[in-house]
């Protein structure tokens, strides 16, 4: 006799799949995990913002702020925002800046390939990632499809980082060195004098 209890019901036959079907459930679950990370970016992005009334320090929302939510927004690009909103989408392009690109894609620092650790301070390295980031949300979609992340290799990333980190790029008098940290925002043509 055998000292295991029986519960009167047969232990379940293990699931077998036919190895043609293997290749669309790793499909399917590649789909699935690139659709998961997108949802953690969008968390978050929305866990970063703030509450805009208490951003501002009053209590009652601003006149017409209602009717100007109704439109939707102005703009959904960085340079276009201001105060709290700006920090709010200053804060999650930072998540994505160094939890995304910089691990995968930042490579190593030379005085033909500068950095800067406060990019955040350049307004144009600040235009580009945040253009760059736009595109990646888009383009890592699965509604993008299969080709969207080589699209967005291919047109955004590429020539965003070629000018980002050129010799004469916004960090051009930043960090050239990973030994030697530096950091100056560059003045524009208005700051010297020469703006029309």
């Amino acid at each position: 006799m055998s000292d295991a209890p029986t519960t009167g019901s047969p232990e379940p036959e293990p699931i077998r799949i036919p190895d043609e079907d293997l290749d669309d459930l790793a499909s399917t679950l590649a789909r699935t995990i690139a659709e998961v990370r997108q949802h953690g970016v969008l968390l978050d992005r929305l866990g970063a913002e703030p509450d805009l009334s208490t951003a501002l320090g009053d209590d009652e929302p601003e006149a017409g702020s209602a009717e100007a939510e109704a439109d939707g927004p102005a703009s959904v690009f960085i340079l276009a925002m201001g105060g709290a909103e700006y920090a709010a989408e200053l804060a999650a392009l930072g998540n994505w800046v160094t939890h995304v690109l910089l691990p995968t894609y930042g490579r190593e620092i030379g005085s033909t390939r500068p950095w800067c650790s406060r990019w955040y301070e350049h307004q144009e390295a600040v235009a580009r990632l945040h253009g760059l980031w736009l595109a990646w949300q888009q383009l890592t979609d699965t509604e993008a499809g299969l080709t969207g992340p080589s699209t967005w290799h291919r047109d955004h990333l590429d020539h965003t980082l070629l000018q980002l980190r050129a010799p004469d790029g916004p960090f051009g008098a930043c960090t050239t060195s990973p030994a030697r940290p530096n950091h100056r925002v560059l003045a524009s043509p208005d700051q010297l004098g020469l703006a029309a």
